[in-house]
Parts: C-alpha cells; structure tokens; sequence
C-alpha cells in the first residue's frame, strides 16, 4: 500500500464493533468508509456516531472499491464465509476472535489470503499488553526460577446472555473454548512456547443443557502445566478473572481478563529485586522480611538458594481494564497497518496466532465432549 489513508469496511455493527472502530480510526493513516450491516439500531448509531455510508448489506460493502480493509464484527458462524467473500473481493480483513469456527476453515482463509497477498489477522490483542511482555520477561529472566505450572479462572458474567443468544448455540459459536478460550491459549503460548492440550471436561446447565462451563490442561514447550477453566455463570457485576503462575521461589497473581494489576510474592537476592523492578517500573515494593548472614541459604526442589529478602510487588493498581482495552487496541490496528505499509515490518500478531490458538480451542472442545 502507499501513503494514502487506509479506508475501513465494517461488517457487524454491534456494541463491540461500535467500541472497536472508535479505536481504530484515532490510528493516523486510517478512515472509515462504511457500513455493511442493516438497518438495525447498532449500524444506524455507527453511521451516525463516524457520518459514514451504511451500504445496507455486506454485499454491497464489497463491492465498493474504495473499501481497502473490512473489519469483521458478527457472530462467529459468520466469520468465514464473511472472511472469505471479503477476500475474494481483494480485500483485507481483520476478524474478531475467533477467524473460524474450524481448523480447516481457518486454513482455508490463510491460504487464500496468501495467494493473494492481503491481510487476514484475528484480533488477538493481549500481546500488546506491557504486562504481557513483563510476565514474558520475568519468565525468560529466570528471576524467580522457572515457572514450574499456572492456571486461569474465568468467572465469566452471562446476565446479557439470554437462553435464546446465539453464544450458546456451538454451531453459531463454536463453544466456549473456540468463542472465547482463543485469546488465553494465545496469551499463554506467547509465555511459554507452543502447548498441546492433555485433558478437557465441560459442565452442562441442568434443566437447559447449554454448554455453561469448560475446562482444559495444556502441557507447554517449556514445561509447564496449565489449567483453564471458563465459566459464564455469575451475574455481570461479580464477573472477574485471575491468571497465576508458580516459580520455584515465587508466584505470580493478574487481575482483569485484559491484565491490569500484578502482584508478586517471593524471596529474592539483591540482584532478582533489580530485575523485578526493572520489569515492573512504578510498582509499589513492601518488603515483609529480611535475611541475613547465615539465614540467607534456602533450599527448594533439592536446589540451594540465596535469598536477602522475602517481598510483595505490586503493578497496576491505578490502571483501568477499559482504558488499557482501548489501547491494545490501537496498538494491535497500528501494527497491522504498518505491516501493510511495509511488508518488512514485524508483527507481534500474524495470521498464525488466529490459526494456532484455533487449533488449541478445537482439540479441547473435541476431548471435553469425549469425557462429558
């Protein structure tokens, strides 16, 4: 592409839609040229929050060409055949979690997408987070050991989600983890390296049937173990998240589904406390007991440690989880379009990380109805 703004397609009006064009447009370099959804209030509201054409139909979007990127925002069932035609029709496309309900569809997008050059990327943006690259660094640095197992819980809210929404129905939205479980399977593997799925199990809601909760093992490149559970049962206020890790001489707590605040327990040297501050800049540091002289040697897993001190870090306790949502995703746009710009440019987000948390989402959903 040359230097003249990018021009965005939107197809799926909704809440989230709305929410996420209002990111991508504060991108310089980028404007919106329409709307191909229906009449419905969500598209009409879009047109006239950002004064655009509503095209009335996906369709005819398509067909405009003027239209370099078409950003998709419907149902999952949706997303491929969406995906498809839009790249057909010489289009980009950036498609919300996840870009297929399957493995083999997902391929099939990759593939042609390739073939014709264009962009089809999966708004996969947790990687964008600082917090993701401190809990990568404090991985790699070894500062608290390895990290040795992990899990996420999600209490997840579904007082918007009535008995009749398509979320619940698997072959509108592929399940939970294919629907939502994508973005942690990604998360985790830019942490800790590829991961295979070993066992998975879900919960039915008596009296209704629907999939309500799901839970997964994966055993990653580098070792560790690590449980998701997903459950969409709590009212929406009580909805909360929690990622942990365990080290050999720490562990790790994160807060919000989009990681706000970090807290970290361990004893540490001197020199893991620099490397903890250096990864976590402005956290706030209680020390809650010293060693000294010959108290300093500690013992774990048949190993000898050196500890100065035993510490509470904690990171992000003034940050807010919509704020650092809108700013993943300005990042996550501004990455992709300088991609577009410059094929040479490195992305942290590629057409792989849709694919490959696909294929982690679709193992578990197949081995959870196995055991149900």
């Amino acid at each position: 592409m040359n230097s003249q703004p990018l021009s965005i397609g939107v197809i799926g009006a909704g809440g989230f839609g709305h929410f996420a064009v209002q990111q991508f447009l504060q991108v310089p370099g980028t404007r919106l040229a329409g709307i191909g959804g229906t009449s419905n209030p969500g598209a009409l509201a879009m047109a006239q929050r950002f004064g655009a054409t509503n095209f009335g139909t996906p369709e005819n979007l398509l067909t405009r060409p003027e239209v370099d990127l078409v950003y998709i925002a419907t149902p999952p069932f949706l997303h491929f055949p969406q995906a498809r035609a839009a790249l057909l029709a010489g289009k980009h496309v950036l498609c919300e979690k996840p870009l297929a309900l399957t493995v083999a569809e997902a391929d099939e997008l990759l593939t042609l997408a390739a073939s014709r050059g264009l962009l089809c990327v999966t708004n996969l943006m947790q990687r964008y987070n600082p917090l993701f690259h401190a809990v990568r660094g404090l991985i790699e640095s070894r500062a608290l050991g390895c990290c040795l197992r992990g899990s996420f819980d999600n209490a997840a809210g579904d007082e918007g989600l009535g008995p009749d929404h398509w979320f619940w129905d698997p072959a509108k939205s592929g399940g939970i983890f294919i629907e939502h479980g994508v973005h942690f399977f990604d998360l985790f593997e830019g942490w800790l390296g590829a991961g295979q799925i070993v066992a998975a199990q879900r919960t039915l809601r008596p009296g209704s049937g629907i999939e309500e909760q799901v839970q997964c093992t994966a055993r990653y490149a580098s070792g560790p173990l690590i449980d998701f559970h997903h459950g969409f049962t709590q009212p929406g206020r009580l909805d909360r998240q929690e990622f942990r890790l365990l080290f050999e001489h720490g562990d790790l707590l994160l807060e919000e589904w989009v990681p706000v605040r970090a807290r970290i327990r361990a004893a540490v040297n001197e020199e893991q406390t620099r490397v903890l501050e250096t990864l976590f800049p402005g956290a706030r540091l209680d020390v809650l007991q010293t060693y000294g002289g010959a108290d300093r040697a500690a013992h774990g897993r048949h190993r000898a440690w050196d500890f100065s001190q035993r510490i509470e870090l904690q990171a992000g306790l003034a940050d807010e989880k919509m704020r650092r949502y809108s700013e993943l995703l300005r990042a996550f746009f501004a990455d992709q379009l300088a991609w577009l710009r410059d094929r040479s440019h490195v992305r942290q987000i590629t057409e792989r990380n849709g694919r490959d948390s696909l294929v982690m989402a679709e193992w578990a959903t197949r081995l959870a109805a196995v055991s149900a």
